[in-house]
């Protein structure tokens, strides 16, 4: 075990409990800059420490809050894993290995980034537009969240938005929380927040656990950083997660958003 990865682990663990977002788009840049680690096997660990991490998140959700809509995490995998199973095989055997896959991983690594911060910035703006809006049933027997689009576009919109997640989680690991909680937001604006959040951890797992599998089988992965990362982040995320009460989100966002705006402009450019 390193502490220094298990320290890491910690404050981004606390991070994520304070904000609601930043695993992956702080781990991996962490261990790219911070401990030299290659980007392919930064992805790779971080993606299998997200679907261990964000099991717990939805065990909660789903047994306490009962707020998992099963029938949207089921449209955005059915986008999201065919599309991470492409990529992992165009990782594979469609791109030679070494400065190719790595540039390719960098570079989407630095979008998502991007992207991600700009999600951060519009994220309390369409809460506060989700708001106030009426709320929904939450009865999850009801078939599927009427949303922004007429009943025979929300399928097909919300299998798309799952099929370029599934993309960009597997290449960079950065998506699944941010991107994922705004693209839900945007689609369903009269969800409540909780079930928002709910959704979104459920669809991360298959998700992260599918594409970091992948990466394990092309040997982008390193069990002793997942371990040392696991013993930091869990007690991180219970300490955050108590701290968000009394940290204003208002002023974490524009911290967190500007801090990866920087590093995905670094990761793009490099």
């Amino acid at each position: 075990m390193n502490l220094m990865y298990t320290a890491s682990g910690f404050v981004v663990g606390m991070l994520v409990g304070v904000t609601g977002v930043g695993g992956g788009s702080l781990m991996t840049p962490l261990l790219v800059f911070l401990f030299g680690f290659k980007p392919a096997v930064a992805v790779g660990t971080d993606l299998i420490y997200a679907a261990i991490t964000k099991s717990a998140g939805v065990f909660v959700h789903h047994g306490k809050h009962r707020s998992v809509d099963w029938n949207i995490v089921g449209w955005l995998a059915l986008g999201s894993l065919p599309f991470a199973g492409v990529t992992l095989y165009v990782l594979r055997n469609l791109m030679a290995v070494g400065h190719e896959i790595t540039g390719a991983i960098t570079f989407t690594l630095g979008v998502a980034l991007l992207l991600t911060a700009g999600s951060l910035i519009v994220r309390s703006i369409l809460m506060r537009r989700a708001a106030s809006q009426p709320k929904i049933n939450d009865d999850l027997s009801t078939p599927i969240n009427s949303g922004r689009f007429p009943p025979q576009w929300e399928k097909p919109a919300t299998v798309l938005t799952g099929a370029v997640l599934g993309v960009l989680v597997t290449l960079s690991s950065v998506g699944a929380g941010a991107l994922g909680t705004v693209a839900l937001l945007f689609l369903y604006p009269r969800m409540s927040t909780v079930k928002i959040v709910g959704t979104d951890l459920a669809h991360a797992i298959p998700l992260t656990a599918v594409a970091g599998l992948g990466h394990l089988s092309l040997g982008n992965f390193n069990l002793e950083l997942l371990v040392s990362l696991l013993l930091g982040s869990i007690p991180g995320i219970w300490i955050g997660s108590h701290l968000s009460a009394r940290i204003p989100e208002r002023f974490l966002r524009p911290v967190l958003a500007t801090l990866l705006l920087v590093i995905g402009v670094k990761f793009v450019l490099q």
